[in-house]
């Protein structure tokens, strides 16, 4: 048994570390990947910057009065009462979604997938490996949009006041959040793997949490974080009144996903025709 165990693991991680070659390799040069980082850069710049919204006396106000509120919402969203509390840094989980479903809708449009699976026939490995590239680009998705949203603040005057760590922590939990975003985008392209535009639009409905809000006006305050505490990945829990308990919950949902994702996605693509 020893024997076998030692034999055993080394191939895996073999596999996973050829396949996770290739596919940064793709990654890092495709022009794809940084024009992703920079939408992720500009959005919130321009949300920050040029939004606006009329107040009772008919006067247009800045739709954000703090920086911060670009990136994460004040407290827990468990229903979204304004586009300012959902319009933050959750938007990179919908550019991340469609970036993944282009990426692995390449793959099998170029017939990378038919190469692969002649060669190398561990399914988990490719949907590991995707979804762990896939977190990887959400996760500097969520830095530049940080960057971005920061400069912005600095530029057009925006309060600036926050609680450091919290911040830290809300930041922190959307981009371990990404692995878990990937996990459920990869398993849905592979669903999806025929349909190039069908994957897209799931990516972008999923990414964008319409299904769990609408649920959630209808349900209300108390079942609706239930909802949010898994079916929409705990984002909302990265919020600026954030600590470390959060970044944890968010953690566990984030691996969560990705071991329910990954399993589901290799028994598709190992009972049906994947080419």
């Amino acid at each position: 048994m020893t024997n076998e165990l030692k034999f055993e693991s080394p191939s895996f991680i073999k596999r996973i570390k050829g396949m996770l070659g290739v596919d940064f390799y793709r990654l890092f040069h495709t022009p794809m990947f940084y024009i992703f980082l920079a939408i992720s850069a500009i959005i919130p710049a321009m949300v920050l910057g040029m939004t606006s919204i009329e107040n009772p006396q008919g006067i247009m106000e800045p739709l954000y009065t703090n920086t911060w509120q670009i990136i994460a919402a004040d407290k827990p969203l468990y229903v979204v009462n304004s586009i300012a509390e959902y319009a933050n840094m959750n938007m990179v989980f919908i550019f991340g979604g469609i970036m993944v479903s282009i990426f692995i809708g390449h793959d099998y449009k170029s017939g990378y997938v038919k190469q692969l699976f002649t060669t190398h026939a561990k399914k988990q490995d490719y949907m590991i490996s995707k979804s762990l590239v896939g977190a990887f680009s959400m996760a500097c998705m969520c830095i530049t949009y940080l960057l971005g949203g920061t400069i912005a603040g600095l530029l057009v005057g925006a309060d600036m006041s926050v609680s450091v760590i919290s911040l830290i922590c809300a930041v922190a939990g959307k981009m371990v959040m990404s692995l878990g975003w990937a996990s459920l985008y990869t398993f849905l392209n592979i669903i999806f793997r025929r349909y190039f535009g069908i994957s897209i639009a799931s990516s972008f409905f999923f990414g964008t949490g319409i299904l769990i809000i609408g649920i959630g006006a209808i349900v209300g305050d108390s079942a609706s974080f239930l909802l949010n505490a898994f079916l929409y990945g705990s984002s909302v829990n990265a919020c600026l009144s954030s600590n470390g308990l959060s970044v944890l919950l968010c953690l566990m949902v984030s691996v969560g996903w990705a071991l329910i994702y990954n399993v589901l996605g290799t028994l598709i693509l190992s009972k049906c025709d994947v080419y």
